[in-house]
């Protein structure tokens, strides 16, 4: 049981972190807050461009989620928007997180 938690407690102590909260990515797609929270932030890697050596985000969807399990899927986004970079992207990403899980 001991090495369970060791574990468990090695990959919190990895998990990246924005403003406070948890931030995770999958292929070109980012989440965004505490899923067990009511809501989420999914943002969503549309386009990219080359600077030098480094692709960049250029085009990034930003869909703040409602996480109720009882919610019909298509009623889950409760806001949507695109945003050029991925800077414009997380900052938006941040006040409506904040502002839906403090009314």
């Amino acid at each position: 049981m001991g090495k369970v938690m060791l574990m468990a407690e090695k990959k919190k102590e990895k998990l990246l972190t924005y403003k406070g909260k948890p931030l995770v990515r999958c292929g070109r797609t980012l989440y965004y807050g505490n899923p067990e929270d009511p809501f989420v932030i999914m943002l969503q890697i549309l386009e990219t461009k080359q600077m030098g050596d480094l692709e960049l985000a250029d085009k990034v969807s930003v869909q703040l989620l409602n996480t109720d399990p009882e919610v019909r899927p298509k009623d889950r986004i409760v806001k949507k928007s695109e945003k050029k970079g991925l800077y414009e992207a997380m900052d938006i990403a941040s006040i409506w997180l904040e502002r839906a899980l403090n009314p």
